[in-house]
């Protein structure tokens, strides 16, 4: 039957050594002693690290609806960094945590060979405030706290612009865009750029903050409810990761079909803050 296994980043360590004798999508190959005596081969095991729900949800459904032959095994991780340097290094076999403008700063920064192969849901953003009721009474010399990577900060920057917060240089292309590209700044904003992990933390004290809902949920709060300003841009839909060379393979088939199924679309349709991408 298909299934579903759990594992911390934490027992990687002890499982570097086996993990690296993977093939396919570099997934543990199941010919077990026996099996060619007509005994039944084991299946052949996926890790997939995720950071959060709902991102660890669609993971176990798709574990429920993989195909014969493989299973999936959730390896939780702390952070989006963790998830593709495992994958990057071979100790993972795909992540299921980042849209692809995200995993391609990664793979510019780290001469990265990841590659998203599926598209699976697309995610409503939003700034919120402890303080504020409206984007209109946002102080003169506030403070919003942003991301701080490339692929964030211009999709935190571009909500801004096009709410007239701020200005940016029209030449420069919004998805691109940081602080430097600002054009006007009529309240004199000032900009904490921290990791997407560190959001929340700053939500106590920032008057404005840009967050993810797989993570501002900690805090009681959803973008629908409770957003200030949001948009929802499948540029950023969350991919299925895999390493460009198993791309192709047997596993990362089965993985696409598995990301694709009833089970995981009715998961992602129970969600308010999310909807399907595929």
């Amino acid at each position: 039957m298909p299934s579903t296994t759990k594992r911390s980043a934490a027992l990687l360590a002890a499982a570097t050594a086996s993990a690296l004798l993977l093939a396919g999508c570099g997934a543990q190959q199941a010919d077990a002693p026996g099996a060619s005596d007509g005994a039944a081969a084991e299946p052949t095991t996926i890790q997939v690290a995720a950071v959060t729900s709902p991102m660890t949800d669609v993971v176990e459904a798709a574990g429920e609806a993989i195909g014969d032959g493989f299973e999936i095994e959730l390896v939780e991780v702390s952070d989006y960094v963790t998830a593709n340097t495992l994958l990057n290094d071979g100790e993972i076999d795909a992540n299921f945590s980042q849209h692809v403008p995200y995993m391609e700063g990664f793979n510019a920064a780290n001469d990265g060979t990841l590659t998203g192969v599926q598209p699976v849901y697309n995610f409503v953003i939003a700034f919120y405030s402890k303080t504020l009721d409206d984007i209109a009474d946002l102080p003169t010399g506030g403070t919003v706290a942003i991301p701080d990577d490339a692929s964030n900060t211009g999709r935190a920057l571009k909500l801004l612009a096009s709410e007239g917060v701020i200005e940016l240089d029209p030449a420069v292309d919004p998805y691109e865009a940081t602080v430097d590209d600002i054009a006007s700044n009529p309240k004199e904003l000032e900009f904490l750029q921290i990791p997407i992990s560190s959001l929340n933390t700053a939500y106590e004290e920032a008057d404005l903050v840009f967050q993810w809902p797989s993570h501002i949920s900690a805090l009681g709060l959803n973008p629908e409810d409770d957003g200030l300003i949001t948009e929802l841009d499948d540029t950023f839909a969350l991919h299925v990761v895999v390493r460009e060379e198993d791309a192709d393979s047997e596993a990362t088939a089965a993985l696409i079909e598995a990301f694709t199924s009833d089970e995981v679309r009715e998961v992602i349709e129970s969600n308010e803050t999310i909807e399907v991408a595929f």
